[in-house]
């Protein structure tokens, strides 16, 4: 089985857009379907589509399957089957020895950043970026299946 650790920051604003980053990626995706126990994603970038299958999250691990689709399908399939949707620049910054993936959030998200981290063990150790702010691994509304229904202008 797949398993996918991860643990969530925000980020410090004024650092993050001081920081050099790398060109980042526009992403679209949507959900096929949303429960707390399990989501259906389709990932749409310039080059390529996903389709992700995830379980419930147990700490910072749940279970995670991904496949690379046709790009056309992945369009089609978020604009036809999608109940929700969200976009994001994704900035992938190596720190450390580590990936560090920064999504920036775009249409009714704008004005969130969120960083994540995938570990090897919920217990490994690592070294934080200075435009790391506060961890919010497990609350769930910052997760992006929450996200494209209840998008942060809203809170």
């Amino acid at each position: 089985m797949a398993l996918e650790i991860e643990r969530k920051y925000l980020i410090h604003q004024d650092k993050w857009d001081n920081f050099q980053k790398p060109e980042g990626q526009l992403f679209r995706q949507g959900y096929i379907l949303k429960d707390p126990d399990k989501t259906i994603r389709v990932r749409v970038t310039n080059t390529t589509a996903y389709l992700t299958i995830k379980g419930a999250s147990l700490g910072a691990t749940r279970t995670e399957f991904e496949y690379e689709i046709p790009k056309q399908e992945g369009i089609e399939l978020l604009d036809n089957f999608a109940v929700s949707e969200l976009s994001k620049i994704r900035y992938k910054v190596l720190y450390s020895n580590k990936l560090w993936e920064v999504d920036v959030f775009l249409g009714n998200n704008e004005g969130l950043i969120v960083a994540e981290i995938e570990l090897e063990s919920e217990e490994e150790s690592f070294e934080l970026p200075e435009w790391i702010n506060v961890e919010v691994t497990g609350d769930n509304k910052y997760y992006n299946s929450n996200l494209s229904a209840n998008p942060f202008k809203n809170w």
